[in-house]
């Protein structure tokens, strides 16, 4: 007998579940997405299993029905139990986790067709120069007035005209449309013995359709993409969808082209700058099963696959993959849950794993599959030291005489360099020479940063820009304003100066903030336009310049500044990660790592080129902090507008805390960014053994206390920002 009465979760966290009534002839079924009325206004709903989202229940008699079942295919069971899964372990509301599966409110809407335009072959009565362009730039483009407009470099007016006069012709197309089919064997590639191995062995995982977490653990330049592309290839002959995981959306038109390259399509895209249009299509695409290989950003693992059979988290020690506000998720650990969930094989590729990944290839949870070597007989680059202390760069100068040598010897060469900073902009702090004042963020406890390339001073957190003003705005002075400390555009400007004849490229999310740009700079190194690369921590993921011989870094000690848990493996994969970016073709690679603290472990590490020995001085110091893997962290971040609100509130949360055995809380304290957005902040952060049960206790201190409307509590499970 069909359900008459079906219990909601609504896409609203405030509301909690709700239960309806289902009109006779409505058809719904667990995971159905719903309209359902809720006073004068209309919710978008999930139908949930009534025992997993208990509610008091509402009487017959007050039951309001449903107003339509959407035409989306339902929320399976497996995805259903991801979403009360990522809610119960990261401490958020099932609704915040359910509207990342519902991602494009359009996709909610149905079929739906959009008026592209084409050419007809015809000529306008009369021809301009604009026309004339418009016509050449045009020639097999089929696209909106809009879009076709950015590809021809005209205004939309001029594409109208042409239009009105029958040079252009509307087409109808579907929004839906299918995209090109990719071939698992377009193009097969001639792997090593190594990669055979591991590719044979990612296939038989893929081919027998059960949960199998996979570290793949390759050098720089070993060839893990082509491995897991015959992965891939064994996925989409059994008609199963892929999701590649990317960290950066940069790097995205590289590996387009690669796929392209191996399947003869490309896959399909998934990231917060696509269209409503695009987001629309890929949504249903993917709903329906059509999509085969998704390529996306963290977002993309919450995404409703019909079938999915894989996935592959490439650089999986990113730490871009822990969204950091909202649900608090890890992708690289949810992506490891849904794979158990749906029962089938995840890769995590990376050539400096983290810690935790590594310590569960270690204890057998993970299969570990190795690459030791970099594909086609390239070598590792030969790493060296310099000692800042000893071999000082000149004043007001950042780079160390023997790696200015080394650019000169690769300039005359007609090789190219890279040099590695993780600090975007000019300078990171700006101060007035005459009286000190320095110039501050007004909504955070932090220094606004020069970016000369674009005239202004930007803060890095939340977004805040001003104009450079001619004077200090404290004391009046003219010509007082200097800079303090080295960004990429500040190390570039030395580079031009000492190599005028050097062409130079800053490469950080600034330059590259899309992949169309990404494309472009891929292009230009990889057509020797550029001699010297000067990039943030974006340089270090993804890219493969043959000619690229020499790395230098700049400042090798900046990431272990701050006191962060994971500070000494970030910097240990960062330096590592650049370092890798040398010597990928045939040329022998050289870096040099700049450094004052050449004798700390991390630095030592990276010289001797021994991970593991790295690896196990930090498992030990884990251990001993019960950090994880060993133990458990968590942070409670109370945020207000107003600081004694703020500061009351830690204050009550600190007086009611939890006294346990394997639970210890820290603070309250001020958070290192005690004023993030206008918000004031206080932090407590709570070290629990593996066996606590940690979400259970913070669960129960926090409803234990009601605070003020101004007042917001961010639980953060596992953190990788202490800010």
């Amino acid at each position: 007998m069909p359900a008459t009465r079906v219990r909601l979760l609504v896409m609203n966290a405030a509301l909690g579940p709700l239960d309806y009534r289902v009109p006779e002839g409505m058809a719904v079924e667990h995971g159905s997405v719903v309209v359902a009325p809720l006073g004068p206004r209309q919710v978008t709903g999930i139908v949930w299993e009534d025992e997993r989202l208990p509610t008091n229940p509402v009487p017959e008699e007050k039951l309001r029905p449903l107003l339509g079942v959407l035409d989306v295919p339902p929320i399976l069971a497996p995805l259903r139990r991801l979403i009360e899964w990522t809610a119960d372990y990261y401490v958020a509301p099932l609704a915040a986790v359910a509207r990342m599966v519902i991602a494009s409110g359009g996709a909610l809407r149905g079929p739906a067709t959009m008026t592209e335009y084409r050419l007809t072959g015809g000529t306008p009565e009369r021809m301009t120069p604009q026309r004339a362009a418009a016509i050449e730039a045009l020639d097999g483009e089929q696209a909106t007035i809009r879009e076709l407009a950015g590809i021809a470099g005209v205004s939309e007016g001029v594409l109208r005209g042409l239009v009105n006069q029958g040079v252009l012709e509307p087409v109808e197309v579907d929004v839906d449309r299918p995209y090109p089919r990719a071939a698992a064997d377009h193009h097969l590639p001639g792997l090593s013995d190594d990669q055979r191995e591991v590719a044979d062995r990612l296939v038989e995982l893929v081919e027998a359709r059960e949960f199998a977490p996979v570290l793949l653990d390759g050098v720089t330049g070993s060839g893990k993409t082509e491995t897991y592309f015959e992965a891939i290839g064994a996925a989409i002959a059994q008609d199963r969808q892929v999701l590649v995981m990317l960290p950066e959306i940069a790097l995205t038109e590289a590996f387009l082209s690669r796929f392209e390259e191996r399947f003869g399509a490309a896959p399909v895209v998934w990231h917060s700058s696509l269209k409503s249009a695009e987001r629309r299509r890929a949504w249903r695409a993917i709903a329906s099963g059509e999509a085969q290989v998704v390529v996306g950003a963290r977002s993309a693992l919450f995404l409703p696959y019909a079938n999915l059979g894989l996935i592959v988290v490439d650089e999986a020690h990113e730490i871009s993959f822990k969204q950091d506000d909202g649900v608090r998720y890890n992708a690289r650990d949810v992506a490891v849950m849904r794979a158990r969930f749906e029962k089938f094989p995840v890769i995590l590729a990376s050539a400096t794993p983290a810690l935790e990944s590594l310590h569960m290839a270690d204890t057998g949870i993970y299969e570990k599959l190795v690459l030791p070597s970099r594909f086609g007989g390239a070598q590792l680059p030969e790493i060296h030291l310099v000692d800042l202390t000893e071999e000082k760069p000149g004043s007001g100068q950042w780079i160390a005489p023997p790696l200015r040598r080394a650019l000169f010897d690769r300039l005359e060469k007609g090789e190219q360099s890279l040099l590695f900073l993780n600090r975007r902009g000019y300078a990171p702090l700006t101060l007035c020479r005459h009286c000190g004042f320095r110039f501050q963020c007004p909504n955070c406890s932090a220094w606004l940063v020069e970016h000369r390339l674009s005239k202004r001073l930007a803060c890095h957190h939340c977004g805040h820009e001003t104009a450079p003003p001619e004077k200090c705005p404290e004391c009046g002075e003219p010509d007082c304003l200097v800079a303090c400390g080295p960004g990429v555009e500040r190390i570039a400007d030395e580079v031009a100066e000492m190599l005028p004849e050097a062409r130079v490229a800053v490469v950080t999310s600034d330059t590259l903030n899309s992949p169309e740009k990404a494309a472009e700079f891929v292009a230009m190194a990889e057509a020797r336009a550029i001699d010297v690369i000067v990039g943030t921590q974006l340089v270090t993921k993804g890219f493969h310049f043959p000619e690229l011989t020499l790395v230098g870094v700049i400042d090798a000690d900046l990431g272990l500044e701050g006191g962060d848990l994971r500070a000494a493996e970030r910097t240990y994969q960062q330096v590592a990660q650049v370092a890798g970016r040398a010597g990928r073709g045939a040329k022998p690679g050289e870096v040099l790592i700049q450094t004052r603290h050449p004798e700390a472990a991390v630095i030592a590490a990276l010289e001797a080129g021994d991970r593991d020995a790295f690896y196990e001085a930090e498992t030990e110091a884990r251990r001993y902090a019960q950090a994880p893997p060993f133990g458990r962290w968590a942070a409670i971040i109370i945020s207000s507008e107003d600081e004694k609100e703020a500061r009351e509130a830690a204050q009550r949360l600190g007086d009611t805390r939890p006294i346990l055995d394997d639970v210890q809380v820290l603070g309250p304290a001020p958070a290192p960014m005690a004023l993030l957005r206008g918000r004031y902040r206080y932090r407590l952060l709570l070290n629990a053994r593996r066996s606590a049960e940690l979400q259970q206790v913070i669960r129960v201190w926090l409803a234990g206390i009601d605070h003020p409307p101004g007042i917001r509590i961010g639980v953060d499970i596992d953190p990788y920002s202490f800010v």
